[in-house]
C-alpha cells in the first residue's frame, strides 16, 4: 500500500524528533499552531530554544528537501516562534533549524540537520 503524503510527513517529524532527542534535545512541543503558521518542533538544546521545521522527500531528481524552505515560510515561523515565547515567557536565545530527510523506498533514510539554517527578517 502507497504511504500518504501526510503519513510520510508525519514519519519524517518522528524520526527528526527521535533524532533531537537522542542527540540531547529536549522535545518541548510538535505541531503547535499559531495562527497560519505551524511549527513542526519546537526543542530545547541547553538555553536555547530550537524552533525546527521538518522537511522530507523520497526522492531528490527535484532537490533536496531543505530547498522547500521559502522566505515566507521562514517568516511565519519566526511570528509564531514570537508567539510562543511570549505566550511562555521565554527569554532564552532562538534558533531556527531545519531538518531534511529524504525516505527511501527500502525504508531507510538520510537525515541532515542544519542548525541556525535560517535568520529571519534577514535578506
Amino acid at each position: 500500500m502507497q504511504e500518504t503524503t501526510r503519513h510520510k510527513g508525519q514519519r519524517a517529524e518522528d524520526l527528526a524528533a527521535a533524532y533531537l532527542e537522542a542527540n540531547g534535545y529536549t522535545v518541548i512541543e510538535r505541531n503547535w499552531r499559531a495562527g497560519r503558521a505551524e511549527i513542526d518542533i519546537i526543542a530545547r538544546e541547553g538555553q536555547t530554544l530550537v524552533v525546527v521545521e521538518v522537511k522530507s522527500r523520497s526522492y531528490t531528481s527535484m532537490g533536496y528537501p531543505e530547498e522547500g524552505v521559502s522566505k515566507h515560510k521562514e517568516n511565519l515561523l519566526a511570528d509564531a516562534a514570537g508567539r510562543y515565547m511570549e505566550l511562555h515567557n521565554h527569554h532564552w536565545e532562538v534558533r531556527f533549524d531545519i531538518i531534511s530527510i529524504v525516505l527511501k523506498r527500502d525504508d531507510t533514510f538520510g537525515l541532515n540537520h542544519y542548525k541556525d539554517a535560517f535568520f529571519p527578517g534577514m535578506e
